[in-house]
Order: structure tokens, then C-alpha cells, then sequence
């Protein structure tokens, strides 16, 4: 099950944390999420699994930066977050789905135990105008059943910034 705004309320600052809240953002069963000013993008032409790719940083200036087809932009979000016994579950926000921006490609499940800032996986499919601190993606929390083990060493976890791929870790 999915939990509501109001239950995502209640449970502020005890099994969820998000800092900065801002009630504005909170939805019927969702909490909207930012987008930093900060980006990653890939050097590397052909990105290889095995390694640490190469990347820079692109800051998004106050007037907007235009995203192009064809290139991975990693971003993170402003909020920090933590999940202490249930399921988060991040999706971009369809207003922008019909930009054809997409936030998140793959794995939008989060784990529990999981604290820091979301990275999110952004493309578009033609060019378009993104700016910082816009609401791009939504938290949702599901309930887990059973024993469970907190993700409290995974790669990803306690991250201070956006989190380029470390699946070369793993080979």
C-alpha cells in the first residue's frame, strides 16, 4: 500500500525524513522533490560498465540550461531524504513527461535505510528548458512486509551529491 500526503505528514521526522519540507509539496499520496543546479555528464562517448567513467559538472545558471537529446544528465535533488521502515519510490512528475523529459529511467525503488540526496537520471527527447529548484519528481513510500535488512552500507547510501554509476565497483 501506498501511503497518503497526510500519512507522509504524520510521519514526518519519525519513519520519514525530508529536509527542507515544505508542505506545499506534499500531494494526495506523494511528496514532490527539486531539481539542484548541479548536473553530471558523461565524458566518455561510449560508456564502459567496467570502469569509473569520466565526468564534469554543469551548474544550471538562473536563466535555464537546454537539456539535448541523446545525452544522460545526472542531477540530484534539492532534498535530502531518509527512510527508515518503509519503501520510497521515486517518478518524475508527468507535467513533465509531457515535456518529454524523463527523471528517472531505471530502478525507482529506493531501499530502506536508505539517507541522502535522490540522483535522478534525466533525458529528454527533444530539446527543452530546464530550470533549478522546479519540482521534477515525486517520493512515494510503500509499507514492506516482514523482517527486513536496512540498507545502511550500500554504495549509494549517506551520499552528500549527485552519485555517477559505481557498478565498476562490482567487477
Amino acid at each position: 500500500m501506498i501511503l497518503s500526503g497526510l500519512e507522509i505528514l504524520k510521519r514526518m521526522n519519525e519513519s520519514i525524513i525530508i529536509k527542507p519540507f515544505d508542505k506545499k509539496s506534499l500531494n494526495p499520496n506523494s511528496y514532490n522533490l527539486s531539481l539542484h543546479n548541479e548536473l553530471l555528464i558523461y565524458e566518455e562517448e561510449i560508456l564502459d560498465m567496467k570502469k569509473n567513467n569520466r565526468i564534469s559538472k554543469v551548474t544550471i545558471p538562473p536563466e535555464g540550461l537546454i537539456l539535448k537529446p541523446g545525452i544522460l544528465y545526472l542531477g540530484r535533488t534539492v532534498e535530502y531524504t531518509e527512510t527508515r521502515d518503509l519503501v520510497p519510490v521515486i517518478e518524475g512528475r508527468s507535467s513533465l513527461g509531457r515535456l518529454g523529459i524523463s527523471i528517472h529511467l531505471s530502478s525507482p525503488y529506493g531501499n530502506v535505510g536508505f539517507k541522502g540526496y535522490w540522483t535522478l537520471e534525466i533525458s529528454c527527447i527533444q530539446p527543452v528548458k530546464i530550470y533549478a529548484g522546479v519540482e521534477v519528481c515525486q517520493i512515494y513510500y510503500h509499507h514492506l512486509d516482514g523482517e527486513f535488512l536496512p540498507y545502511l552500507n550500500g554504495k549509494y547510501n549517506g551520499n552528500t551529491g549527485i552519485q555517477a554509476s559505481k557498478l565498476f565497483e562490482e567487477f
